[in-house]
């Protein structure tokens, strides 16, 4: 049987999505025959979230069966936005989540990204959650992870030494962590 895994891509703009490409070949050719990789666009919308939340929501509805999500930087953190602020009927087997920021502050743009104070406790607690983030990372601090170290204690925590944002484009060892779910 084939796996679903969901890529949900960080920022918004057309670059983002071309570098982010690079992590998905990266995944697909580790992953192999058995896992079908799907990277959707997603467009940048005005509103507070971007539309990410209700584009997530539509992607995970379009799949069928059980799924594995996949999210960078952005689409990590919104993907933690999503599963701690809606209801769902599908079978997710596991969360991996690439360099994600912690949004805090009280500037309006980041409203709509900053998860509720009470967020792990309205995760899915039967699913595996895997976090990656490197020491070198120039865009996300490598405090972020630890922050998520502290509140998400169930979660497998990746630090990795040299790989900057995009962990070199070469997503192995997330892909060997989906493998062995």
């Amino acid at each position: 049987m084939i796996r679903q895994v969901l890529f949900i891509q960080g920022g918004g703009g057309e670059d983002d999505y071309k570098a982010d490409a690079q992590l998905v070949t990266s995944l697909k050719e580790a992953l192999g025959d058995g896992y079908n990789v799907h990277y959707p666009r997603l467009p940048t919308e005005t509103t507070p979230d971007f539309g990410r939340i209700k584009q997530i929501g539509d992607e995970i509805s379009n799949l069928k069966g059980d799924i594995i999500l996949v999210g960078h930087s952005l689409g990590a953190s919104m993907l933690l936005k999503y599963l701690s602020e809606n209801e769902f009927k599908r079978k997710i087997l596991g969360v991996f989540l690439i360099s994600t920021p912690f949004w805090e502050g009280e500037e309006d743009w980041k409203l709509g990204l900053k998860l509720h104070d009470n967020f792990p406790e309205r995760l899915p607690g039967d699913v595996p959650i895997y976090l990656y983030h490197c020491h070198d990372d120039e865009e996300i601090p490598f405090e972020h992870i630890e922050r998520y170290e502290q509140k998400l204690p169930q979660a497998t925590v990746r630090k990795l030494s040299s790989c900057e944002h995009q962990l070199n484009n070469n997503l192995n060892v997330v892909a060997g962590d989906i493998m062995s779910i």
